[in-house]
């Protein structure tokens, strides 16, 4: 029987602690694969916890493919791909959501969508925040009048880039120093800086149904690159076997067209990949702020234990299509590699976006808005019946960027 002493939780909830645990020692290999696992009502009342508390445990596991149930069975431990290095990545403090015995979870995958992210989003968009951000627009002109007036950092502004490592340690887990993260007009901007990043004749390795716009990129950057095949979670084993990419660039959340999403084993797979070739995966995480889960779905780059993962997200998706905002976060031993390669590139968005996304983020606003959305998109799931698509990208159409 799985024992987990409580008191040893501290503030947090106790069905997060348990997910914790549980997941700690699957990685740690003291539950191994095919193991199975108490039944939730006898975890519960070995743990003295509630069935509620182990099942919202148990369904964020199985949300991220740690845990696979078997009909009539049980729950058992996944087989994972996990990389032969020293220690596992440790998770940091994400938000989870409250849990609710009630709120059915959403499965890993759902539907591709085929047309605009935003309609998905309904009439969600006429939330947008505009009061607390007149405000805060008000704020920073009273603030920061000489920093507005002068040329911002090549890389972004300082205090924006500091907001963002707060919040992905906050909300995502994902422990980013700010001198790790570049900030740019958009993803496709960042993808020409991925493009540039490594030496000229370096593949690169691409989903063969994936976002159109990142075959583009690369090939207006006349870099050399292979399309992979996909299998039901992500780029497929043999497809990976047979690459000799020296980058992979996977949307390993809700993948258009594909509609595919990575489990935790694809995730696992891509990072030992990176390790036993050297190589680096860029993790293009558009949307899965989105996601119907409980809690924010984890990232590659939070598993990461090898330095390996290139991440991208944008404020496209988040707040609005006329948030010409995104950002890259770079692993630290491509940073004097980037200096020398790209430092000298101007940051592309105007120093009052940035100070304005940074006090919106400081204040808890994004964390806030980004929860409704998912709770409004869950009970429309629930009540629609039918399944709900969620974010994806758009198709290239003209005039259109990430």
């Amino acid at each position: 029987m799985l024992t987990y002493f409580m008191d040893a939780r501290g503030n947090q909830r106790k069905y997060r602690f348990l997910y914790h645990a549980i997941r700690r020692d699957i990685l740690a290999k003291k539950l191994l694969p095919g193991e199975r696992l108490p039944s939730k009502r006898a975890l519960a009342e070995h743990l003295g916890l509630s069935l509620s508390t182990v099942g919202s445990a148990y369904a964020a596991l199985l949300d991220e493919g740690y845990l696979e149930v078997k009909a009539r069975s049980g729950f058992f431990v996944s087989a994972l791909a996990i990389p032969e290095s020293g220690s596992v990545a440790p998770v940091a403090a994400a938000d989870f959501q409250s849990a609710d015995e009630n709120t059915t979870s959403a499965p890993a995958t759902s539907e591709a969508e085929s047309g605009s992210p935003h309609a998905s989003l309904g009439d969600l968009a006429a939330d947008f925040p505009f009061t607390p951000f007149s405000h805060i627009v008000r704020d920073v002109l009273l603030r920061f009048p000489n920093e507005l007036l002068a040329r911002p950092e090549n890389q972004g502004v300082l205090h924006f880039r500091a907001a963002i490592s707060a919040y992905l340690l906050r909300y995502r887990g994902m422990q980013a120093d700010p001198a790790q993260i570049v900030i740019g007009s958009g993803t496709e901007y960042l993808y020409g800086l991925v493009a540039q990043l490594l030496p000229r004749a370096a593949l690169y390795g691409i989903e063969a149904q994936s976002y159109e716009k990142i075959r583009l990129v690369y090939s207006a950057y006349a870099r050399p690159y292979e399309l992979l095949p996909l299998d039901a979670y992500g780029v497929s084993a043999e497809g990976l076997a047979a690459s000799r990419a020296s980058l992979l660039h996977v949307t390993p959340y809700q993948s258009y067209p594909s509609g595919v999403t990575a489990n935790a084993a694809k995730r696992f797979e891509y990072l030992r990949w990176a390790k036993e070739r050297t190589a680096f995966l860029v993790e293009d995480d558009y949307a899965s702020e989105f996601s119907l889960q409980k809690k924010p779905l984890e990232t590659i780059y939070a598993m990461d234990s090898n330095d390996s993962v290139i991440y991208l997200n944008t404020f496209t998706k988040t707040l609005a299509p006329s948030m010409r905002v995104a950002y890259m976060v770079l692993p630290k031993r491509l940073l004097e590699s980037y200096r020398e390669r790209l430092g000298f590139y101007a940051c592309t968005v105007p120093a009052l976006d940035q100070y304005v996304l940074a006090e919106y983020m400081n204040r808890g606003y994004l964390e806030r808005r980004l929860n409704q959305i998912r709770r409004k998109l869950r009970l429309a799931k629930q009540d629609s019946r039918a399944p709900l698509p969620e974010v994806s990208p758009q198709p290239p159409q003209s005039g259109s960027a990430n």
